[in-house]
């Protein structure tokens, strides 16, 4: 691109990112069109609920051609201070020390912030015309705004169910009928997310695999080593995230890597450390436990062990209770467990997000 239309050397925009929305994103794109070189600057008070290192790793994965940096930012809010302006500014020089000579913002303090930087002010949509989104917004509303949210922000603030149980008690059945109810409910729900088990795949291609070599070969035969189980974990956790990153603001999950510690008790006969270290990287926010009581075991080439269905109940629920997660026990038919589940699925949502709020300003 010519220097004509970049007529700027460095950039700089700033800002809370308090979280990162469409309207923040468009500013730092039109930025980025006019200057050679562009520094995002976050600035995060101690006093806010998600972190500094968040917000930043959001950014530059939105903006891979900007330079993105980060500040702690404690000082009050008060435009009309002269002495508060230059303790922000000391802030801002410290983190962005070289000269800028354009300033972009979407704030009414842009000239004064332009002005103590020595530099261009460039204004770009002050009125929030293009996208009518504000932090604001956001943290009152998530589920109003989470179109206006990138894939980052929305894998953070996404509600995870995770349906588990023993085997043939409908986890999987479960967890798909409530992604389907919530889908069927529209607008932004049209892209609720469902996450199918790994360990089921991963276990189809252990037996694959022993009947190359064995045609006749069953599911007993099957034979699995502790390291399987990390890697199965951190792939249930790795595709949880992929599905939260794109979908509606609840996601549910037929097991996860908190569920894959106690399969590793059911087939080796002890904890695994390493599992337990992966599940405690991803927070859930509820758990459904489905009862093996009222359900037939139904044999389907990988299961083995309906008398062990009571004892991984009664381990689920242990370990639930031990760890603190928030769980609910579905017993009854098919029909009364989806009915249980959405309704504490709608009292989790109804209990809404909870941001900290930022330091009041005085404009």
């Amino acid at each position: 691109m010519n220097a004509a239309a970049r007529p700027y050397r460095h950039g700089l925009v700033l800002g809370k990112f308090y979280p990162p929305h469409a309207g923040h994103h468009h500013l730092v794109r039109t930025a980025l069109a006019r200057c050679e070189r562009l520094t995002v600057l976050v600035c995060a008070a101690s006093v806010e609920s998600v972190p500094l290192a968040d917000r930043v790793e959001w950014m530059r994965e939105a903006h891979p051609e900007a330079e993105v940096v980060g500040a702690v930012d404690d000082h009050a809010v008060d435009l009309h201070d002269p002495a508060v302006w230059d303790a922000h500014m000391a802030v801002f020089r410290t983190a962005v020390p070289e000269p800028v000579d354009a300033v972009f913002t979407s704030e009414s303090y842009g000239a004064e912030l332009a002005r103590r930087f020595g530099a261009a002010e460039v204004t770009v949509d002050l009125d929030r015309t293009t996208y009518p989104v504000s932090g604001t917004a956001v943290r009152k509303d998530p589920v109003g705004s989470w179109t206006f949210l990138g894939p980052g922000v929305r894998a953070a603030l996404t509600r995870r169910v995770v349906v588990l149980g023993a085997e043939s008690t409908g986890t999987t059945t479960l967890s798909r009928a409530l992604a389907a109810h919530y889908r069927a409910r529209g607008g932004v729900w049209s892209e609720t997310g469902w996450v199918p088990e790994y360990g089921r795949t991963f276990s189809e291609e252990k037996l694959a695999a022993l009947r190359v070599t064995d045609p006749g070969a069953d599911w007993a035969e099957v034979e699995f080593s502790s390291e399987e189980f990390p890697v199965i974990a951190r792939r249930q956790d790795d595709d949880e995230q992929r599905a939260a990153r794109r979908g509606s603001p609840v996601l549910f999950c037929d097991t996860d890597s908190f569920a894959t510690a106690i399969w590793h008790e059911r087939y080796l006969g002890s904890p695994s450390p390493e599992v337990a270290a992966v599940a405690e990287r991803t927070s859930r926010h509820l758990y459904l436990l489905t009862d093996h009581e009222g359900v037939p075991f139904e044999d389907d080439g990988l299961r083995d062990s309906p008398d062990l269905r009571p004892w991984m109940t009664g381990r689920f629920r242990e370990e639930l209770e031990r760890t603190g997660r928030r769980f609910l026990l579905v017993t009854g038919s098919p029909e009364e467990r989806l009915r249980t589940a959405v309704a504490a699925v709608d009292d989790l949502l109804a209990e809404g997000w909870h941001f900290a709020d930022p330091l009041p300003e005085n404009r």
